[in-house]
C-alpha cells in the first residue's frame, strides 16, 4: 500500500525527477482514480508539483492532470493562484480545452477584482 497520493501516482507512472520506488503491490488505474477523488487539496497539490514542475513536466498523464485540478477547484473554489495554475496546464495541453483556461482566467481575475 501507498503511504501518500504522490508515492501511488509515482509508482503507476513514474517520475520525470526521482526513481520510481520498488513496490509489491498490484498497480490499478482505478484504485488511484478512486485514492484521488476522495483525496484533500492539499494532497492533490502536493502530488501536482512534485510530479509536475512546472506543469509542462513530468509523466503524469493529461487526464489526471484535468482531474486533479477539477477535484481541487472543487474544494478551493476562490483562490485565483489556484485557478491560473489549472488554466496553465489546460492551455498546455490541447486547444480543446482553451475556453476553460480563459474561464478560469477570467473567474481568478474577477476574484482579485472584487
Amino acid at each position: 500500500m501507498h503511504s501518500t497520493l504522490t508515492e501511488h501516482a509515482r509508482c503507476l507512472w513514474g517520475d520525470e525527477f526521482r526513481p520510481t520506488p520498488d513496490c509489491d503491490g498490484p498497480h490499478h488505474e482505478h484504485r488511484f482514480v478512486e485514492e484521488l477523488t476522495f483525496a484533500d487539496a492539499d494532497s492533490i497539490m502536493a502530488m501536482m508539483h512534485e510530479l509536475c514542475p512546472p506543469p509542462v513536466n513530468g509523466y503524469l498523464p493529461v487526464w489526471v492532470r484535468n482531474l486533479a485540478y477539477r477535484l481541487v477547484l472543487l474544494q478551493r473554489p476562490d483562490e485565483p493562484a489556484l485557478m491560473r495554475e489549472a488554466a496553465l496546464s489546460l492551455g498546455l495541453f490541447g486547444p480543446e480545452w482553451d475556453d476553460l483556461a480563459a474561464g478560469l482566467m477570467r473567474r481568478a481575475d474577477a476574484l482579485e477584482a472584487g
